[in-house]
């Protein structure tokens, strides 16, 4: 695979990998997306206990309930602390932890140097979880970090996932592998390959989460891959094409320090072992944690082993409890029915919802078997805009001005059924202020699709459409 080509989209694609990747992927199953009614979230007010923890683990009732105040205070009017936060931690488990800070990181250039410095400083340990790293400028950047820093004698693991990599040569692994760093390969796609290291074949499910995790204390989560398609500027007022002419990508990551890169932590070591690599020895993988800042974080990691994607039955719930606005940007939207009759619900209770989607993409197939939902959300007073002058990737969501995730996660069915995928929740309205500023420097580089324009669209726009709703399943 060429650099740039497919970076974000798996190249498991029966359109891309020919007969051999169709019979691979009917013989992985089908699954379906269950009906979730999130009954938890009509609860009344307070009768719901939401477990909060700190640096210096659970917090008590009364600790709780000041940190629900403050996050309470000053933001938007909105149930969706009392409403939403019993379901999330009912369906997802883990805690929401205090004393966080979380950086948002816009764009490939500003997160490679701030991801290259932390490896830089690495003392016990360094843990990268990819689903691309291209044998290309980025690419060699990192591998030469990585090297450098195992030559120093830190431990150092590479998860990367077998068909997000496919075209990347065994060489740049092979040279990784000999300077001492423990690389895995998520689900080879090659099914002698899984026979020989006596796994399971799972062609379909993908490792779609990028994740770095230094010394168990800094961590960078979101959907930059490692490739250098995200060379150039793509966020000011006259976004600059790649040197070779292409458009840039646009994406979103974060910088998580804090108690809740313990359960980041947790995640990476659980797909580690999941995947029969070596047990991790000597590192000191869960320091002691310390407060880094103010913002409540919720760590989601979703697999397709679990009866249902954690990351979607929350979203849903999050929208289901929207009191003023729900704004989203999204790289692959192909929304399921139930996630087009919670935005539908949202707006017939006076919520404005917006959506920014991409104006181009790498995979038109996902692109019009997304547009062909357009009329029904527009209709239904959906606000849509299509990002231009970059290829968008970006994966966020802000509800209410308070409640925010960034992540893997694309609003299709691969990132639902088939992928394992990786978000963060932020909680209260001044990460929520970072996020709605971002959100509003894309809206103003966005172009707004407009219902009597939209429905004058090509008939070769309408064929396409129909042609790709054929495979939203597998997109």
């Amino acid at each position: 695979m060429a650099p740039g080509m497919g970076a974000g989209r798996d190249p498991w694609r029966p359109w891309r990998a020919g007969s051999a990747g169709l019979i691979g992927l009917v013989l992985a199953g089908c699954s379906s997306l269950p009906h979730i009614v999130p009954d938890l979230a009509r609860r009344p007010a307070g009768t719901a206990q939401v477990r909060l923890a700190g640096a210096s683990g659970p917090l008590s009732a009364a600790q709780r309930q000041a940190v629900l105040a403050r996050l309470q205070a000053g933001g938007a009017p909105t149930d969706i602390f009392d409403r939403h936060l019993a379901m999330e931690q009912a369906i997802v488990g883990s805690p929401l932890t205090t004393g966080n800070r979380v950086r948002l990181l816009q764009d490939g250039a500003a997160t490679y140097e701030a991801m290259l410095t932390a490896i830089a400083l690495a003392r016990d340990h360094v843990h990268l979880e990819t689903y691309i790293l291209d044998d290309d400028e980025v690419g060699q950047r990192f591998a030469q970090a990585l090297i450098g820093k195992r030559s120093q004698g830190v431990p150092v693991r590479l998860l990367r996932d077998s068909v997000g990599t496919l075209g990347t040569p065994t060489a740049f692994f092979e040279r990784l592998v000999a300077s001492g760093v423990q690389v895995l390969e998520f689900n080879p796609a090659n099914p002698l390959q899984a026979l020989g290291a006596r796994k399971d074949w799972a062609p379909n499910q993908r490792d779609h989460r990028k994740l770095l995790i230094v010394d168990g204390t800094t961590a960078f989560l979101g959907g930059i891959n490692i490739s250098s398609v995200y060379s150039g500027g793509s966020t000011g007022r006259n976004p600059r094409p790649r040197a070779d002419g292409s458009l840039a990508w646009r994406d979103t990551d974060v910088l998580v320090q804090g108690p809740a890169v313990a359960e980041l932590q947790k995640l990476f070591l659980a797909a580690w072992a999941q995947q029969q690599g070596e047990p991790p020895a000597g590192g000191n993988f869960f320091p002691a944690s310390r407060a880094a800042g103010r913002e409540v974080v919720r760590v989601i990691g979703s697999s397709p082993t679990e009866p249902f994607s954690l990351i979607y039955a929350t979203l849903l719930s999050a929208i289901d409890s929207a009191e003023t606005s729900v704004q989203i940007t999204n790289a692959y939207f192909v929304p399921d029915p139930q996630l087009l009759e919670a935005l539908e619900a949202a707006c017939r209770r006076g919520v404005a919802v917006t959506l920014i989607l991409p104006s181009q993409t790498d995979s038109w197939l996902v692109f019009h078997a997304g547009r062909r939902h357009y009329d029904r959300l527009l209709s239904a007073g959906v606000r849509i805009f299509e990002r231009r002058g970059a290829v968008l990737h970006s994966k966020t969501a802000l509800i209410d001005g308070v409640w925010s995730t960034v992540g893997s996660t694309n609003l299709d069915w691969r990132s639902f059924l088939h992928n394992h995928e990786l978000n963060i929740v932020v909680l209260g309205p001044d990460f929520g202020g970072q996020v709605q500023a971002m959100f509003d420097r894309d809206l103003a580089l966005s172009d707004a699709v407009v219902l009597p324009q939209w429905r004058r669209r090509t008939l070769d726009n309408r064929l396409k459409e129909a042609f790709a709703r054929l495979w939203e399943y597998w997109l």
